[in-house]
């Protein structure tokens, strides 16, 4: 049973309050601050999803880190918990074990359908969700209490994307093997409205299941109608069916992926397997974010993929701000402030970390936080409105290089 969340520190007195701008936004104390922040993470360590664990686990420590470094009167304390994915109870579990620690915010889950599993749950018990790669269009409109946000654009930005990147390398007849969830669903379903758009032609959609572990029938379906390229929607299943695909005659070069499956294959491939494959995959090019990578590195030595690590940085880093703006660590108070200090609201001053946006609120001013992951600006649901796409092609080690933004 779902404890209520609780207050994790003790707010300063303010010693004066700014006025309130004239789009609705709320006052910010100033003052010092004297906050523990408790924060869970429900980000996956196993099943089928687990390859983006790390990158995201890497990302929120980070931030936890430079938020101490700040010394600001404002500390996180990380309680990590694995999501699993849809096939066991894992998140119900964990979530279960985070809520009754008094935790006031979760960053997680990573898949969509998790988060669709434990949304409720978290929510309901006055908790902040923000999730750094939930994608499904599903959730811009549930009843979360005003309290789940996320980092990461809706797949109605992604499916567009990768519909015209597909229509404009000339192809126009598509299959799609998809993965029947939250994800995979909202994913196709704007992929498919993209391409056919153009005046391309989906020939084959076919489904399959969380926990199945051969494709044979969806891979023998989608050749059969011969389509010009061939999207394939999936977490780690990706490992299987693309081979299969190409032993069953799919070129490399007629395959796109997405930002679930679009992972470093160079050791579980032989060389040159996906060599000219496509994908995309939301948000900014970690390449050109200074010593981020370096930085994520030093927390995690293993780290390989660096997938939305930059939004579960910036994902943290906004939950922290949210709480230092409003004086409070409860849940409500930080959900109330999060769409402020994104610059949702308040007309702020632009920052770009923890410690510059603080220093800014202890005095008494609104901010607007652009991250790492770029401009963030939560709407009313709760979802990013500023944010890019990054397309990517396969090189014959078979990891991905970065060719382009929409």
């Amino acid at each position: 049973m779902a404890a209520t969340a609780v207050l994790a520190g003790c707010a300063a007195p303010p010693t004066s309050t700014a006025h309130t701008p004239n789009d609705g936004a709320l006052p910010i104390a100033s003052g010092p601050r004297d906050l523990t922040l408790k924060m869970g993470t429900l980000l996956p360590l196993s099943g089928t999803l687990a390859t983006l664990g790390p990158p995201q686990i890497a990302g929120t420590r980070l931030a936890a880190k430079d938020i101490a470094a700040s010394s600001l009167g404002l500390s996180v304390r990380l309680i990590e918990r694995d999501s699993g994915d849809t096939s066991t109870s894992t998140a119900t579990v964990s979530t279960t074990d985070l809520l009754s620690q008094g935790v006031t915010a979760v960053v997680g889950a990573s898949a969509s359908s998790v988060t669709k599993i434990v949304i409720d749950q978290i929510t309901g018990a006055g908790v902040v969700q923000i999730s750094p790669s939930n994608t499904s269009p599903e959730l811009t409109a549930w009843k979360d209490h005003d309290m789940y946000f996320r980092t990461a654009p809706s797949d109605v930005l992604q499916g567009e994307v990768l519909g015209n990147e597909i229509a404009n390398a000339g192809v126009a007849t598509l299959g799609i093997i998809y993965l029947n969830d939250a994800y995979g669903v909202g994913l196709v379903d704007n992929l498919s409205a993209s391409f056919q758009s153009t005046g391309g032609n989906v020939v084959s959609t076919q489904s399959f299941n969380e926990g199945d572990t051969t494709f044979s029938s969806q891979v023998a379906a989608i050749v059969a109608q011969r389509p010009d390229a061939v999207a394939v929607i999936s977490f780690d299943q990706a490992r299987t069916i693309i081979p299969a695909l190409i032993a069953a005659g799919v070129m490399a070069k007629q395959l796109y992926l997405v930002d679930g499956n679009a992972k470093d294959y160079s050791s579980a491939f032989t060389p040159g397997l996906i060599d000219g494959a496509h994908a995309t995959i939301p948000g900014v090019d970690v390449t050109t974010l200074g010593d981020f990578t370096q930085r994520l590195h030093g927390v995690d030595p293993e780290l390989v993929d660096t997938s939305y690590a930059a939004e579960a940085y910036d994902a943290v880093t906004l939950v922290a701000l949210a709480a230092y703006a409003a004086n409070s660590v409860s849940g409500p108070d930080i959900a109330k402030y999060l769409r402020q200090v994104s610059g949702g609201t308040g007309h702020g001053v632009k920052v770009h970390s923890f410690e510059e946006g603080a220093k800014l609120l202890a005095q008494g001013k609104q901010i607007d936080y652009d991250g790492l992951s770029g401009g963030i600006r939560f709407d009313e649901h709760g979802d990013p409105t500023e944010t890019s796409i990054g397309v990517f092609t396969a090189q014959h080690d078979n990891t991905w290089r970065r060719t382009g933004d929409r």
